[in-house]
């Protein structure tokens, strides 16, 4: 499709993205896993994580890095590690304040739309830091990885997201090979980022705002 018709195309929704996407969090994911798997003798470097862990299940970028130990751990030994790595990147988020003012600024000029978050990770890790930095009511429906059997880049996310707002469009914003895998296969269109920075910027761009 041409740009200038993607530029004046309207759309029911916006769904957005949470890690990489609404805040630069990916870093601080990076971090909490890190420190987490220290006791278990796993040094996880930011390339693996980059490729094997941002978009998909947890579980799948641990059960990466336990083939990379003699014998093999258990992956469930490293997924009951969960919950501390949880309540470790909400403390953290909550203390940075990760929102920056482009974004709010954006989600404040986006008030008349309808809005939605569609995230892999779990609700425990991104309501928190919706509500503290004061816009988790502008959001209509929120899907986390607790909400449905398969994650991305399954469609699963993005479909239960459309069901629950009752719309047939809606405009992505993604930052992942796995997002724009889920969404595309969902029947939606994206805008695909590669960096948090430029989001709010080619939102505006893409919405003509």
């Amino acid at each position: 499709m041409p740009s200038y018709e993607l530029a004046t195309k309207q759309y029911e929704a916006i769904l957005f993205d949470f890690d990489g996407v609404l805040v630069d969090s990916e870093p601080v994911h990076f971090e909490c896993w890190r420190e987490v798997l220290k006791p278990f003798g796993l040094e996880l470097d930011w390339p693996t994580y980059r490729d094997q862990g941002i978009g998909i299940s947890d579980r799948e970028l641990l059960a990466v890095l336990c083939r990379q130990v003699t014998p093999p751990l258990d992956v469930d030994v490293l997924v009951a590690e969960y919950p501390r790595k949880k309540a470790l990147f909400r403390s953290l988020m909550l203390e940075r304040r990760p929102f920056s003012a482009d974004v709010l600024d954006l989600i404040s000029k986006l008030s008349q739309r309808r809005l939605g978050v569609v995230t892999s990770s779990g609700r425990a890790e991104v309501e928190p830091v919706l509500e503290a930095a004061g816009v988790r009511h502008a959001f209509e429906v929120a899907v986390f990885g607790g909400d449905v059997r398969r994650l991305k880049p399954a469609p699963d996310p993005y479909l239960l997201a459309v069901e629950r707002l009752g719309v047939a469009t809606a405009l992505v914003v993604e930052d992942s090979d796995a997002g724009e895998a889920s969404a595309r296969a969902a029947g939606l269109d994206v805008l695909r980022i590669h960096h948090q920075r430029e989001m709010a910027g080619l939102v505006r761009e893409r919405l003509g705002l």
